[in-house]
């Protein structure tokens, strides 16, 4: 296996909301609802899905929680938050704020406010209307655009 990663499934338990969190919430850029045209039934997934086309060719897909499950060939589980979170590097220390107020505004819920770690970054919690958790950072060592 290579080490990278092409696509994050988020599986979401309200296609329309999810849509209008990322893309009009959080602006980003997407065709909206992709797939409908495919039904599913009581074993096959539809699907409906959302993509979003993000740097470096990584692609957030948002996915019907139960069509994940059948996809996947697994039980429907409950939501489930803090087993991962996705981390989102910006190029400014202000842009954590920015970014978490942005959040708050589509409909987020912050979990931890911005603050300065000890180990140099400074960065802040928040979970999507799913519940997934993200966490904006700053990382002088690590900003976007830094080789």
């Amino acid at each position: 296996m290579e080490p990278c990663v092409h696509v994050i499934t988020l599986g979401v338990d309200d296609l329309e909301r999810a849509l209008a969190f990322y893309r009009d919430g959080l602006g980003l850029p997407t065709e909206g609802v992709v797939g409908d045209e495919y039904e599913g039934s009581k074993t096959e997934p539809a699907g409906a899905t959302v993509l979003f086309k993000l740097e470096s060719g990584l692609i957030l897909s948002l996915y019907p929680r139960s069509e994940l499950a059948k996809d996947a060939h697994i039980p429907p589980t409950p939501p489930a938050s803090g087993e991962f979170s996705i981390g989102h590097l910006v190029r400014e220390r202000s842009d954590v704020d920015a970014l978490l107020a942005e959040a708050r505004r589509a409909g987020a819920t912050l979990t931890h406010d911005a603050h300065e770690r000890a180990w140099g970054i400074y960065s802040g919690y928040f979970r999507d209307p799913d519940g997934h958790l993200w966490e904006i950072i700053w990382n002088p060592r690590y900003s976007p655009g830094k080789s």
